[in-house]
């Protein structure tokens, strides 16, 4: 089985006057690299993809590529028509990547028995590794704990987002051990690597991944409470990175640092005055 470990960055999409702004996005991938991290999940939710033509996701996913080792970018494939999702399957497997991130399709809100049908299709035509992104605020449908043990099986899947909230079955999948669990909530990162998870794949970690990268090597090293400490201080950060509807937050914190426009694709609205101001703080502290 493929693994996935580690802290991987759910990457966001920077825009200039509507555009992608690729100067800026290389300027963040290579600072992100330089904290070690894992790797990329470009055109995510956080990457705004669902604003995004599949052009120009295809456009961030080959700019990404010309700075990233293949196997260290995961893509996102959502969708609610399925046909239509397996022919961007197609266009995305030419390109040699870790794997592909896909959510429950949206808004149709399919039985139990669709959703085993859906991934099924999706991991039967997948030539590369999927990673299945469990998320039913965004999706509106639940995966059952059931039905989710005996979707991951599947030898094409490979590992899980997790951000159903339900510790349970956090536990159950890690224990089960088919598929690697890595956290999709940030506040659940040390509890989830402390579990014997495999690692997160993140919003929070645009800023200080350094740190990000530092709690997961202790909690591999058995190192509990240095990784307890390096938690504690992220957790204001995280905390106010979801202050918003994401990403506004870590594009705010991101602007403020420089590194790219404080801008989003409507009907996403930047950050207002009262979160700008408390990002301004935390980060005062965090990046002293």
């Amino acid at each position: 089985m493929s693994r996935i470990t580690g802290i991987w960055v759910a990457l966001v999409t920077p825009f200039h006057a509507g555009e992608i702004d690729f100067p800026a996005l290389r300027d963040l991938v290579g600072r992100l690299l330089a904290d070690e991290v894992a790797g990329f999940v470009v055109c995510g939710s956080t990457g705004e993809a669902a604003a995004l033509s599949r052009q120009e996701q295809l456009a961030v996913l080959d700019a990404v590529l010309q700075w990233v080792e293949p196997q260290r970018v995961i893509m996102g494939l959502a969708g609610n028509n399925l046909d239509e999702l397996l022919d961007f399957q197609q266009h995305v497997q030419q390109r040699p990547l870790a794997g592909v991130l896909v959510p429950a399709p949206y808004y149709i809100r399919p039985s139990q028995q669709g959703l085993e049908v859906f991934f099924q299709r999706v991991a039967d035509a997948a030539r590369l590794p999927v990673v299945l992104y469990d998320i039913p605020y965004r999706s509106g449908v639940r995966i059952e704990r059931e039905t989710l043990r005996r979707i991951v099986r599947h030898p094409r899947i490979v590992a899980i987002k997790d951000c159903a909230g339900d510790p349970e079955t956090t536990m159950a999948l890690i224990a089960d051990d088919h598929v690697d669990v890595l956290t999709g909530e940030d506040t659940q990162i040390f509890s989830t690597l402390c579990l014997g998870g495999s690692g997160a794949i993140s919003a929070s970690a645009h800023v200080r991944a350094d740190l990000f990268v530092r709690l997961h090597r202790q909690v591999e090293t058995g190192d509990l409470n240095a990784a307890r400490r390096t938690f504690f201080l992220l957790l204001p950060w995280i905390q106010a990175a979801f202050a918003e509807a994401n990403p506004a937050a870590v594009k705010e914190a991101l602007a403020q640092q420089g590194m790219i426009r404080d801008e989003l694709r409507e009907p996403m609205q930047t950050c207002g005055a009262l979160t700008r101001e408390r990002i301004r703080v935390v980060l005062e502290a965090l990046l002293d």
